[in-house]
């Protein structure tokens, strides 16, 4: 990756300060009011502190384009961005239809050039498809802030907002050893979300490394397709190969209802298991106790409205006011935490809806 010297010290800046803070969206990272908290749940406007981030200025039109809400962690993608525009008074959101068609979604950004949009937030379909009209943008001088799907070229975006796949392995795998507490002989299962994609790949990547520090491995694994069916059917599928689970973590919460139904059914209650993705359904379930899940691990469905965030203060000229750096970071990666009984309260606020 060949960038500037200056965009470098952007990167390390970023890295070292933004990814342990930002799964809890930017709404602190972005106010620079001496009063703390004060302005936090402001809509912008003259309700906010004179001199912050969130005070008025110029008009910023904004055009959002991502896939289409085929399950609930990508509908909260579009609904977080759109609330996130509503907050300011000299915000435009500009939201394209959500498409799983790529030449539709690069016709959608071409719109958004040819309008002269101030900046565009982009949750790519497919991420090398879109790298070239992407690439067009910023040579027209519209910032383009890329979500969670990596373009293929880093100069095709000014911002790319991602969420941590490996660290989301890390993080469940890491749960499990500490809940082991030295028992090398737990079994530990794995619900996948579909084998072929980078991201699935790095879930289990992360997942696998973290075990094998406290001397455990994955005893049986099946891959879903981050669908309600496909995860009660590769659950049903587990369940009959493996008659005893100490542990189990599936990758993703919306074909987490699937695979919670399947595991009813078999009367089975042996075992933990961990979510992924962080939905309300899920910490619902935690909370209450009375489920087999007993965590999730976050994958923020808040990054568009992150983008929408930082997208403001690029055209106005912005910065992050906690960060020493006058320029808004060029990567933020979002953190994976895990959400238990413990801290639920803390996330289930912002959780989507599978």
């Amino acid at each position: 990756m060949s960038l500037r010297s200056t965009t470098r010290k952007s990167r390390k800046v970023a890295a070292g300060l933004v990814a342990g803070i930002a799964v809890l969206a930017l709404a602190g990272c972005t106010s620079n009011s001496d009063g703390g908290g004060d302005t936090a749940d402001t809509s912008g406007g003259t309700s906010a502190a004179t001199g912050s981030n969130d005070e008025s200025g110029d008009k910023v039109v904004i055009g959002f384009s991502a896939p289409a809400a085929d399950h609930g962690w990508m509908g909260s993608i579009t609904e977080s961005a759109k609330k996130e525009a509503a907050k300011y008074d000299d915000v435009e959101l500009r939201v394209a239809e959500g498409t799983n068609d790529v030449n539709l979604q690069i016709s959608q950004v071409e719109t958004f050039i040819n309008d002269k949009v101030d900046a565009i937030v982009l949750l790519p379909f497919d991420g090398a498809a879109m790298t070239p009209v992407a690439l067009k943008a910023m040579k027209a001088g519209i910032p383009v802030i890329n979500v969670d799907r990596e373009f293929d070229d880093p100069n095709a975006a000014r911002v790319t907002i991602l969420g941590d796949n490996y660290g989301m392995g890390v993080s469940a795998g890491s749960y499990i050893c500490d809940q082991a507490d030295g028992n090398k002989d737990a079994i530990v299962a794995e619900i996948a979300g579909i084998d072929s994609l980078p991201l699935t790949q790095d879930r289990s990547q992360g997942f696998k490394d973290a075990l094998a520090e406290c001397g455990l491995d994955v005893d049986n694994r099946v891959a879903a397709d981050f669908t309600v069916e496909g995860g009660s059917d590769a659950a049903e599928q587990l369940l009959q190969a493996a008659p005893k689970i100490d542990y189990l973590w599936n990758h993703d919460d919306d074909q987490g209802v699937g695979v919670l139904a399947a595991i009813d059914n078999a009367g089975r209650d042996e075992f933990t298991m961990i979510g992924g993705a962080g939905s309300k359904n899920a910490m619902e379930a935690i909370k209450s106790g009375d489920s087999v899940l007993k965590a999730t691990v976050i994958y923020p469905s808040t990054q568009a409205a992150d983008g929408v965030k930082l997208a403001r203060l690029l055209v106005q000229g912005k910065s992050m006011s906690d960060l020493v750096e006058v320029e808004v970071p060029r990567k933020v990666q979002l953190y994976a935490p895990v959400v238990t009984a413990d801290n639920v309260d803390q996330f289930i606020g912002s959780a989507f809806e599978s």
